[in-house]
């Protein structure tokens, strides 16, 4: 009797166990998943040459969101709470962002300028003014750019004070980027958030 008393367990947990297991696992992927997607990490394909040499064309990057993103979380068309940005960006970050002009599309660009600065270009240096440096002082680009490349923009003095809430981007391919030099700073609430690893290709995956 207990022989045959095992033998239905173990039918039982075949069939109905197993489906049981698919969906607890489906489940606990949606649980996992889901607010990573939302709230933690994004991937993003690069598109263009803007980013030349550092970033190429179909890499794969994993962006950071959390903390840098404003997030909001509805159910049934409630707001049932939202995670405002509570990290500062650093100068020379990588960022991924929605386009100023067309927030359905996304830029990826390098941090120039810092919110309340100012920048200016001239004679294709970039100068930043701060507290720290009123009179001005020359950014050194020399970690992710070649001393030969030269920042040009249309006028021959280019000046830009940002506001409490704005970026100064650019790409690092600076004759073949459409950045702040054209449209305009970025504001914190189009970021969606840092780059911290190039996943594709293998043989250029790198932490940043």
């Amino acid at each position: 009797m207990e022989d045959i008393d095992d033998v239905e367990i173990k039918k039982y947990y075949g069939i109905g166990g197993f489906l049981l297991e698919i969906i607890k696992v489906v489940i606990l992927a949606f649980i996992i998943i889901v607010p990573i997607r939302v709230f933690l990490f994004q991937p993003f394909f690069v598109q263009g040459a803007s980013m030349e040499p550092n970033f190429e064309d179909s890499n794969y990057l994993i962006v950071n969101e959390l903390g840098y993103k404003r997030t909001s979380f509805s159910l049934d068309g409630r707001n049932i709470f939202t995670v405002a940005p509570y990290k500062k960006l650093q100068r020379q970050e990588v960022v991924v962002f929605k386009y100023p002009k067309n927030p359905s599309q996304f830029f990826i660009k390098r941090i120039i300028g810092l919110p309340g600065e100012k920048v200016e270009i001239k004679n294709a240096q970039i100068l930043i003014y701060n507290q720290d440096n009123p009179e001005g002082k020359i950014l050194d680009e020399s970690a992710y750019i070649s001393k030969n490349v030269k920042t040009s923009t249309a006028l021959d003095d280019f000046v830009i004070t940002l506001s409490s809430d704005e970026y100064f981007v650019m790409g690092d391919n600076r004759m073949y980027s459409s950045d702040s030099r054209v449209w305009g700073p970025v504001p914190i609430s189009d970021i969606m958030g840092k780059v911290i690893l190039r996943a594709w290709p293998l043989n250029a995956i790198r932490i940043y």
